[in-house]
């Protein structure tokens, strides 16, 4: 039989909750220290004006000016019915390759410039794309509920309140010059708080999912300004980051690229330490003579196999966001390795192997605070909120008929002696008897007389 395990009296679930308690007031600090003060920086002017519509009639061949060409040019021309009933008019330039091949019927949306010349007062910006987008929405929220019932509402709660923290504090403290990692660490803390706490309950599991969270996020956060000063990352690589530079001139760059790159890795890391949590749980549930290293071990089997899947997913992810850079570069004739070590390049790489390396981190570290403190829980909650990927089993120990696999093996007992076969008892026949003969019941016969009386 197995030794049984002594546990120290201490309440581990009351120390992991103190621990959580002051990292969210930390972070409660941080978002008041960090919160958006004062004006945005002035961007310049931007257009503003935009109506939507629907192509009506496709004109090719139609001489237009263009201002970046002398003279006149072959340009396409396109009637347009815009929402008021009013039909405008706007035309694409050779020019302009921004703009992609438009077909009668199309609906679009337009920007519309009033202090310009007609001809130029109407330029194409985009399709119409709210219908699809909210059908696609809808879906996505029909089948988080018909699956997760009270916990996908939940999780979707704790959805739209992770994007109003990067709406109304991460990008306007960014925009702010705040310091953008520092800006990213407290704006992913409040994330994962809501996240974990919202969609899975306040207890000791989640509590212990938050601490690796947060812990895998602020290495990967240490690795990320460490590599990005290595390989001297300016920021600078896309158009986007370019024009800030211009319209921004006070903005971090490389500051917003190490922001990017955490946030990107948080989206991983809480479900890797999530079912971590819930794999730990599983198996201190099923044998609570299980010691730290024994769910450990146990629980480090099932990390493999998801770190395996987790990461390839994490690539794939990586490298189809980067697919048409790919292909631009497929088209030169660099050689690779000049190809990997440009920035653009580069840049992809590295939020692709730091968010790896934090998210193999990330199982270990968990996996290690989860049998750690549940190992000295007497009372292990099932909050319900794991999925252990069907690595162990559900073993009922209430089910009297349940098979416990991690259970101490019992001996057998022997079997008792073969004895020799008794003879029947021989008992007494017992004896029958004659029926007795039925007499008949004496009656008037036929020419009998009459009685007398």
């Amino acid at each position: 039989m197995r030794p049984t395990v002594e546990r120290p009296p201490a309440d581990a679930k009351t120390w992991i909750g103190i621990a959580m308690a002051i990292v969210g007031a930390l972070t409660l600090i941080g978002l008041v220290v960090l919160w958006p003060r004062g004006d945005a920086p002035d961007v310049g002017p931007q257009p503003q004006d935009y109506v939507d519509g629907t192509i009506v009639t496709t004109t090719p061949g139609s001489t237009c000016t263009d201002i970046e060409v002398d003279g006149a040019t072959d340009c396409v021309t396109y009637d347009v019915r815009v929402s008021g009933g009013e039909q405008v008019q706007f035309s694409v330039r050779p020019t302009q390759t921004e703009v992609p091949d438009l077909e009668t019927g199309d609906r679009i949306v337009l920007r519309y410039f009033p202090d310009s010349p007609a001809e130029f007062r109407y330029a194409f910006a985009d399709y119409q794309r709210s219908t699809p987008l909210l059908w696609l929405v809808a879906a996505f929220v029909v089948v988080v509920l018909a699956f997760g019932r009270l916990q996908g509402i939940r999780a979707l709660a704790g959805l739209g309140l992770s994007l109003a923290v990067l709406v109304t504090f991460v990008v306007p403290a960014l925009l702010r010059d705040s310091p953008a990692l520092m800006v990213a660490l407290v704006g992913s803390a409040a994330v994962a708080f809501l996240a974990i706490y919202l969609a899975h309950g306040v207890g000791v599991t989640s509590s212990i999912a938050l601490a690796g969270t947060l812990a895998s996020l602020a290495l990967t956060a240490l690795l990320a300004v460490v590599v990005a000063s290595a390989a001297q990352l300016s920021g600078l690589a896309s158009e986007e980051a370019q024009t800030l530079s211009i319209t921004a001139q006070a903005l971090d760059l490389r500051g917003l690229l190490l922001a990017g790159i955490v946030i990107g890795a948080l989206g991983v890391l809480d479900d890797v330490t999530v079912s971590q949590v819930s794999t730990v749980a599983a198996l201190r549930r099923a044998n609570p003579q299980m010691g730290t290293r024994a769910l450990y071990g146990e629980a480090n089997r099932v990390g493999r196999d998801h770190v395996a899947s987790a990461v390839n997913t994490l690539v794939l992810a990586y490298a189809g966001a980067s697919l048409p850079l790919l292909l631009f570069f497929a088209q030169g004739n660099q050689p690779v390795g000049r190809l990997l070590t440009g920035e653009l390049v580069a840049v992809e790489v590295v939020r692709m192997l730091v968010g790896s390396i934090g998210l193999v981190v990330s199982v270990p570290l968990t996996t290690f605070l989860a049998a750690t403190i549940l190992s000295r829980t007497d009372d292990v909650p099932d909050d319900g909120h794991g999925h252990a990927h069907g690595h162990i089993d559900d073993h009922d120990p209430h089910d009297p008929y349940a098979v416990d696999r991690w259970a101490d093996p019992q001996p057998v007992p022997p079997l008792p002696a073969p004895q020799a076969p008794r003879a029947p008892a021989l008992r007494p026949r017992p004896r029958r008897r004659a029926p007795r003969p039925e007499w008949p019941t004496p009656g008037p016969q036929d020419g009998d007389p009459e009685p007398w009386f």
